[in-house]
């Protein structure tokens, strides 16, 4: 039976995130991820945690200044105290939390500084989350959605991991930012399975519920399983609207 995560980043966001942990348990659903929970008070949320038994998958580094246009700091030339700083901030929630893993956003950057400053820093995540067995993801972002963001597609990601050399680093393999950018998500998801820590998923290309857009899931979800993978799929779209009103897929696509 095909297992779900629902990303509460952007599901039930008119829920405080323990009421969304509930929300999703009640739905079906077999995991919960989030964004930035940092405003949300940890006793609570590893209560619904507790009561609803679902574990929760991920978290994100903060971006930095939002207003200004940052999307996370780990690949910026000369804020690596900021950096660093979110990390530590990330892991002392996800472990308070008992959260599996820390995505550690990059940022808006290029060029080979940036590559050194986001391979400086993810050796530092890295090190820092073994104390935990907290897990690093990296994930790259389309440029419709993320333009200037430092990780641009798959390929980039995995030279990325293998440059740094770090087991408990992984990728965070989103086919909605995949459809976008490299077109053919079976064929990369293949390809790069071995790096791969969590999968995420959206419609393409207007990142709603998977039974809207040009990418069939039914269809790419049956490859999936066929590659082996058996852990909960995150559904990181956006409803909307109600989110209860868009969950019609779930069954459909549960097997």
């Amino acid at each position: 039976m095909r297992r779900f995560s629902a990303n509460l980043g952007f599901l039930w966001t008119d829920r405080s995130l323990p009421e969304a942990i509930r929300a999703a348990k009640q739905a079906g659903f077999d995991a919960v991820e989030c964004h930035w929970p940092y405003d949300e008070d940890r006793t609570a949320v590893v209560a619904a945690l507790g009561e609803t038994k679902l574990p929760m998958l991920g978290l994100n580094t903060r971006r930095g200044d939002v207003a200004a246009g940052e999307n996370g700091l780990s690949a910026l030339p000369g804020r690596e105290a900021e950096a660093r700083a979110a990390i530590d901030e990330a892991l002392a929630y996800a472990a308070a939390i008992g959260a599996r893993n820390v995505h550690v956003m990059a940022g808006r950057a290029e060029g080979d500084a940036a590559g050194a400053v986001f391979l400086d820093n993810l050796a530092y995540a890295s090190n820092a989350a073994k104390t935990d067995g907290i897990g690093i993801l990296i994930e790259p972002l389309n440029a419709f959605d993320a333009p200037g963001y430092f990780l641009k597609n798959t390929r980039q990601a995995c030279d990325v991991i293998d440059q740094l050399g770090a087991s408990n680093v992984k990728l965070m393999f989103d086919c909605y930012h995949v459809g976008r950018t490299e077109g053919d998500v079976a064929g990369c998801l293949k390809t790069v399975l071995p790096y791969v820590g969590h999968v995420q998923f959206a419609s393409v290309p207007d990142r709603a519920a998977p039974d809207q857009g040009n990418l069939d899931y039914a269809e790419l979800f049956a490859e999936i399983d066929a590659l082996g993978w058996g852990q909960p799929l995150g559904a990181e779209y956006k409803p909307g609207g109600d989110t209860d009103a868009t969950l019609g897929w779930m069954d459909n696509l549960r097997s």
